[in-house]
């Protein structure tokens, strides 16, 4: 490859700590200052959704995008956290007096696949099995032979289709936005090129923990030598009266979306049940389809379990300003129609005229294949240590485990995508040999008309919320405080804040309560400072 050698800026152009954008040659790099004498240069987008990174948080060599939070060596390019697949392509620096110099090719590459092993079987005969190719599987497999496994991997599925992003499903998709070939995030050539076999459409109705086998709905049987379980969640369904209904949905896979874009028309009236994300997310996405949508919640606003009262309201506000309606404080206990849903009963015995209706009341750990594991009896999770193991050459990762989350001292389980991506990545370290404990912050966002939202951290309840301007205008920051601690932020038109507390949160130097509630603080000084 031609490369030739640029010189970009002078040395006092930034300081310790900045990020900044280049055009050069037609193109665009990201120059960062590291420290007095070091610079380095990369591709300037987040290789997920090609976020600008100059709007992210540089912490010594580490950058966080300012959108999901994927992370990146500024040095390297290499990625260190989830949600994006490939690292940074990186640039020769060097400095010539008060030059910055970069060695850059002709054309300046988006992206980087990283370096993996191959297949080998006479170096490795082992066989490493993943069940679930959410982003906890699909994390796991590329992990693996980044990590240099040269055994074999299946990555297995009872879907018909490559693995895909979820996230897009309730928004993008439901919105018409993006054809159903965008979903899948790698080609079927990439897992072949990296030695990764998918089974597809393969139902698993037994996993054998103490013989180490897998059972599948044909009566085949697979043996493995370590075994990740990342089968996520079924949708849970309402046992009421005229349930089975034509014309009511749930919203877990593609075919879902294309059943409700199929039966969807503008001017028809949609019930959402249930104000959870997904909820709300399909609420929104249905009503800029032009139909006419009412949700039905329990709770006094959307997401006061959540995100409490008042960013709740914010959002009420938010819908009902797009024309969408809310019965709160009550349940659907009923449905009614001829053939296909036309109504829905309320607790009171009010009735709401629904030609299609769509619930979002949460989802249930697919676990009820496993035997030889601990499982919790509540919620039937799987019960994991700090490394994902759910006992010998078995791990469980994503919605389906329950692990030891050292904020809150307790064995949690938390529902978010890009959780599952990072216990992906830590269990195939384990299984790798690597014993790496899971110490990751959470982080999910939300996108609803054209509202943002980013959440860090994880708080069943606390004893208060501190903010941090104005939740009416959409630009805050909320922090929730147990013990005069925080256990969670969230915010919407501050991302670069709300990526510097979850750094900071990370590191474990987020300032106690007292001090946020008495003092302004610049979040992006001060992890400079810390």
């Amino acid at each position: 490859m031609t490369t030739s050698e640029v010189t970009v800026a002078k040395i006092n152009d930034l300081r310790i700590g900045q990020l900044k954008q280049i055009s050069v040659n037609n193109s665009d790099i990201l120059l960062a200052r590291l420290s007095e004498e070091k610079f380095s240069a990369t591709a300037p987008h987040c290789t997920h959704f090609g976020a600008p990174l100059e709007k992210g948080v540089l912490v010594g060599e580490r950058i966080a995008c300012p959108w999901h939070h994927a992370c990146f060596n500024m040095t390297t390019g290499d990625y260190q956290e989830p949600p994006a697949l490939d690292s940074l392509p990186s640039f020769p620096v060097r400095i010539d007096g008060e030059n910055i110099i970069v060695e850059l090719p002709e054309k300046i590459p988006e992206s980087r696949t990283p370096n993996m092993a191959k297949h080998n079987p006479s170096a490795d005969s082992r066989v490493f099995a993943i069940i679930g190719t959410g982003p906890a599987g699909m994390f796991a497999a590329e992990t693996l032979r980044q990590q240099g496994f040269q055994g074999q991997i299946f990555l297995i599925t009872r879907e018909e289709r490559l693995p895909y992003d979820r996230t897009k499903l309730s928004k993008k998709y439901l919105q018409g936005k993006v054809e159903e070939d965008a979903l899948p995030q790698r080609s079927c050539e990439f897992y072949q090129e990296h030695d990764i076999e998918l089974r597809c459409g393969k139902a698993v109705t037994k996993v054998d923990a103490n013989l180490k086998t897998i059972t599948f709905e044909d009566n085949s049987v697979m043996s493995y030598d370590s075994l990740l379980v990342a089968t996520g969640g079924r949708p849970k369904r309402l046992k009421a009266p005229g349930i089975d209904l034509d014309n009511i949905f749930t919203l877990r896979q593609p075919g879902d979306v294309n059943h409700i874009l199929e039966t969807a028309e503008p001017n028809q009236r949609a019930v959402i049940v249930g104000s959870s994300f997904i909820g709300m997310e399909t609420a929104a996405s249905l009503s800029q389809q032009g139909l006419s949508v009412t949700v039905i919640s329990p709770d006094s606003v959307p997401f006061e379990k959540t995100l409490g009262q008042k960013v709740g309201k914010m959002f009420q506000d938010l819908h009902e300003s797009h024309g969408v309606s809310f019965r709160f404080q009550t349940k659907a206990t009923q449905f009614e129609g001829n053939g296909k849903v036309e109504a829905v009963i309320l607790e009171n015995g009010d009735k709401i005229p629904a030609d299609l209706v769509i619930i979002g009341i949460g989802v249930q750990p697919v676990t009820d294949f496993l035997s030889g594991v601990n499982i919790d009896e509540k919620d039937n999770s799987v019960i994991v240590n700090e490394y994902l193991q759910a006992g010998k050459d078995i791990y469980a990762a994503g919605d389906i485990a329950r692990f030891p989350y050292a904020p809150l001292g307790k064995l949690t389980r938390i529902e978010h995508w890009r959780l599952a991506a990072q216990h992906g990545r830590i269990a195939a370290h384990n299984m790798a040999g690597n014993q790496v404990k899971f110490t990751g912050i959470p982080f999910f966002w939300s996108g609803q008309f054209d509202l943002k939202l980013r959440y860090a951290g994880y708080a069943e309840d606390w004893d208060e919320i501190i903010f941090d301007g104005d939740v009416n205008s959409q630009e805050f920051v909320a922090f929730y405080i147990k013990n005069n601690q925080v256990l969670a932020v969230t915010g919407c038109g501050r991302d670069r804040d709300v990526d510097a507390i979850t750094e900071l949160m990370r590191l474990q130097q987020v300032p106690n309560a007292d001090r946020i509630r008495n003092q302004s603080i610049d979040w992006v000084e001060y992890i400079h400072q810390s």
